[in-house]
């Protein structure tokens, strides 16, 4: 990446990418037949379409309905979700954006949609806002493709230290989390964080600043894998994006019984020397 991307500041100079959310089921989300509990599903289907909703618009959002949602199918506890947003209608100060989930087996690497629903989000219009002021069209913005193969959160004031800026703890929760995930659906075994080679911080990440982490499994040996992750930074109103910090985690395969076993190769990585 060059240094010219990297410190870039002017709004758009840097696309942002499609609106994805991944998230790990974990045992406190379930209920008592190890599956997702539905409201949590909603949680992260209507924190997701109000980033696609931000990131169209550039103004405040709030959810107005949402106004159907099938489920189809459950997420189990273990599995991996995808969820991704889309604007699909565009009105004066209101939008549609379409949001599905979907289950991914970390090992076994298969998916089922579980969830699909439509959310109605309002606008609230900048101060001074011009009268008859409109949120651009559909037409007008483009979904283009960002850094590279990511997933994109929201820094809320829970993550963040006495000055508003996200811990530098929760940051690299995000980045190893971002690390496990590309290291398991590379070799679809579990893994396990062996070491934390490098990381460099670049800039604070602010409250309310959407938050995207790029990883690329860049080197495979017998049983190890690093995976380089990058973490994004975006102003939810100007889009001005940057990234903040970088690192490289060695990630172990191993069985059942936390033994290191061999990593499924990927022809398309590199083999070390």
């Amino acid at each position: 990446m060059s240094r010219a991307l990297e410190d870039t500041a002017v709004p758009g100079a840097i696309p942002a990418p499609p609106s994805r959310l991944i998230a790990l089921v974990f045992p406190g989300d379930t209920n008592h037949h190890g599956t997702l509990f539905g409201g949590a599903g909603l949680a992260l289907m209507d924190r997701i379409a109000f980033i696609a909703a931000t990131r169209h618009g550039r103004v405040p959002f709030v959810t107005a309905s949402v106004d159907r949602v099938d489920f189809q199918a459950p997420a189990r506890v273990g599995e991996l979700v995808e969820l991704v947003a889309r604007v699909t209608r565009v009105g004066c100060k209101s939008m549609t954006v379409e949001v599905e989930m979907v289950a991914e087996g970390l090992v076994s690497g298969e998916r089922r949609l579980c969830t699909r629903g439509s959310f109605s989000m309002v606008a609230v219009p900048p101060p001074h806002a011009a009268p008859g002021w409109c949120l651009p069209p559909l037409a007008a913005v483009r979904e283009e493709a960002g850094p590279g193969p990511c997933a994109s959160d929201i820094v809320f004031a829970d993550q963040a230290n006495s000055f508003g800026r996200m811990f530098g703890g929760e940051a690299l929760a995000a980045m190893t989390r971002a690390a496990f995930v590309a290291a398991t659906r590379h070799g679809r075994r579990i893994t396990v964080l062996a070491a934390s080679e490098r990381v460099d911080f670049r800039a604070p990440v602010a409250v309310g600043a959407i938050v995207d982490t790029v990883a690329t499994v860049v080197r495979v040996g017998r049983t190890s894998m690093t995976v380089a992750v990058e973490l994004w930074s975006e102003d939810l109103m100007s889009g001005a994006r940057a990234c903040t910090a970088k690192g490289r985690f060695v990630m172990v395969a191993v069985d059942g019984r936390d033994r290191p076993v061999p990593v499924r190769r990927d022809e398309t990585v590199d083999k070390p020397s």
